[in-house]
């Protein structure tokens, strides 16, 4: 069985069930890599149902950190901090206490989580190959998985150097030899222009990568999002998947 790998969910509840029904039947345990909360309508939904799921680690995001106060909302732009000041106003203790509570980096089979990068784990976007040759000296082991970017990657560092390889989706990819920063994408805000929820799926028996994509019903996440009173922008780019 496989690892459920998710990533970037951002209170959109109703991506992260279409994740799960699509995985349904394909994972034992999943690694959730943080930004549970923020930008979407479910906060609190969104908190409850990760930490429901069997087999669950979970590290923090910089929105997670943001929306209980570790992180001063004037270090992000105007939207997402309107969205985060929301979200402060919205999340219940317990859901608070739980994202509180969230490590910033984890270990775990020898594989590292982070939000963002080994070397700065909640801020920092592996966004190319020169950067992510810069973090494969701040992990020990073959496999570093992240998030943050939105952006589904795999970059690999044969020895000599790292250069970014492309998974195809729905199919398995061979982590053979060397090592690999892996990014499953976002859950609930993709940014690749593909509005669909993005995903993985990790065999450590088969040492393999799976990126998957499936779609959601984003005219359902716009409305919870309108009823709120949230951002238009934030709420015309999940259309857009930007």
């Amino acid at each position: 069985m496989s690892t459920l790998i998710i990533a970037d969910i951002h209170a959109n509840l109703t991506a992260l069930e279409a994740v799960l029904a699509h995985a349904q039947g394909a994972f034992d345990t999943v690694w959730c890599l943080g930004d549970i909360v923020g930008y979407g309508p479910e906060p609190n939904e969104c908190v409850q149902r990760v930490r429901a799921l069997k087999g669950l680690v979970c590290i923090s995001g910089n929105h997670d950190y943001a929306a209980i106060g570790k992180i001063n909302l004037n270090d992000f732009n105007p939207l997402a901090a309107a969205a985060l000041r929301w979200t402060r106003n919205t999340l219940l203790p317990e859901s608070s206490h739980y994202l509180d509570a969230l490590p910033a980096i984890k270990e775990i089979k020898g594989i590292t989580l982070a939000h963002g990068s080994p070397r700065h784990p909640v801020w920092e976007y592996i966004t190319d190959a020169v950067l992510a040759e810069q973090n494969f000296d701040h992990f020990t082991g073959t496999l570093c998985l992240v998030g943050h970017t939105h952006f589904a990657r795999v970059f690999h560092h044969d020895g000599n150097q790292c250069n970014e390889l492309i998974a195809p989706t729905g199919q398995q990819f061979g982590l053979n030899a060397g090592r690999y920063i892996l990014n499953p994408g976002g859950v609930g805000q993709p940014r690749d222009h593909n509005p669909r929820a993005a995903y993985a799926l990790l065999d450590l028996d088969a040492a393999s990568w799976e990126q998957r994509r499936v779609p959601y019903n984003i005219e359902e996440t716009q409305r919870r999002m309108q009823a709120h009173g949230l951002s238009e922008a934030l709420i015309n780019r999940l259309d857009f998947g930007v």
